[in-house]
């Protein structure tokens, strides 16, 4: 159980000295389009290129000496793995990432030059967190989820703490959503010291799992489709705790199709000079989905990663 906002508080004490604090930039274009203010939260410039360093430095930072002393083992599609390899390299901690076969080829190097020690299996997120979790119960190393964590949670909640003292008066952050720990960190900390910001949330049509299971009522078993924001996609981990934060947190959910996350991450370069990955993109897509519905108000798009290989990009831009 998480108790919101003290225990991001807490996680933001134990890791501010490792994590960026990221800009929030003003976007003219954006702001323009919604005669309202656009403002973006550059954590494609965080450490490893995106948000989740936050989280994976809050867990092992969290961990006492005998859990280090075991190792650790988590799951990624690419991101988390990084972050945590980092986090790993940065504390002195010996652990191995289990990554799909289908994983981006920058993505996988990004691991790899943080010293991370890769192992395949599966071709979707689900099956390689089984996988760890199944490392993890025979060799007795700790297991890390990307998303299912209360520590992975609360310390991607520390951008709500600087988005609140950034700027005052927010009447929408916009999140991309895979496994919900993002927006279940940020929304559970700003519904408590901005409790008027509306918490939206964005996820690809082709792999959009949380959005389906919160229609259900419950976590489904759902399969993906291919899509440009690769960080978001794959399912839910059954009894995930960030299930029943994100029904508490979330005022609505989008879905974007791949040209709309295309051009947002065109958007991105053009308008607003930042190289953004295709989850960040999904998240420009979505105001701009809504442009109508916020007109004249104060926006928050979290811009959670930029990790975009070369050959996706060239494919995006033409």
């Amino acid at each position: 159980m998480i108790t919101f906002p003290d225990d991001v508080l807490e996680s933001y004490e134990r890791s501010k000295n490792y994590i960026q604090k990221t800009p929030l930039n003003h976007s003219p274009s954006l702001s323009e389009l919604i005669n309202g203010e656009v403002y973006l939260k550059l954590e494609n410039i965080q450490k490893t290129g995106s948000f989740k360093f936050r989280g994976a430095i809050s867990k092992i930072t969290a961990l006492d000496s005998d859990q280090i002393k075991k190792g650790i083992v988590t799951a990624s599609t690419g991101n988390h793995g990084a972050a945590v390899s980092l986090a790993m390299k940065i504390l002195n901690v010996n652990g191995k990432i289990i990554v799909p076969e289908n994983i981006t080829h920058n993505k996988l190097l990004n691991i790899e030059r943080l010293g991370g020690k890769v192992e395949f299996y599966g071709n979707d997120c689900i099956e390689s967190e089984f996988r760890a979790r199944e490392i993890s119960k025979e060799i007795g190393s700790v297991y890390i989820s990307p998303y299912n964590d209360p520590d992975i949670i609360t310390g991607q909640g520390t951008i709500g703490i600087e988005l609140d003292n950034q700027l005052n008066n927010i009447d929408e952050v916009i999140v991309s959503v895979g496994g919900g720990g993002l927006i279940s960190g940020i929304g559970g900390y700003l519904n408590q010291v901005q409790p008027e910001a509306k918490i939206i949330a964005c996820s690809p049509k082709n792999s959009c799992v949380m959005y389906e299971s919160l229609n259900a009522g419950r976590i489904l078993d759902l399969p993906s489709k291919q899509t440009l924001s690769d960080g978001t996609a794959g399912g839910v981990e059954e009894g995930s705790i960030t299930y029943d934060i994100c029904k508490e947190v979330i005022d609505d959910f989008v879905l974007v199709r791949e040209r709309e996350i295309s051009l947002g991450i065109k958007n991105a370069i053009d308008d607003d000079h930042q190289l953004i990955e295709g989850s960040a993109g999904a998240a420009i897509a979505a105001l701009i989905k809504r442009k109508e519905i916020v007109k004249g108000k104060r926006v928050v798009i979290i811009i959670c990663g930029g990790n975009i290989n070369s050959t996706i990009l060239q494919k995006v831009i033409s």
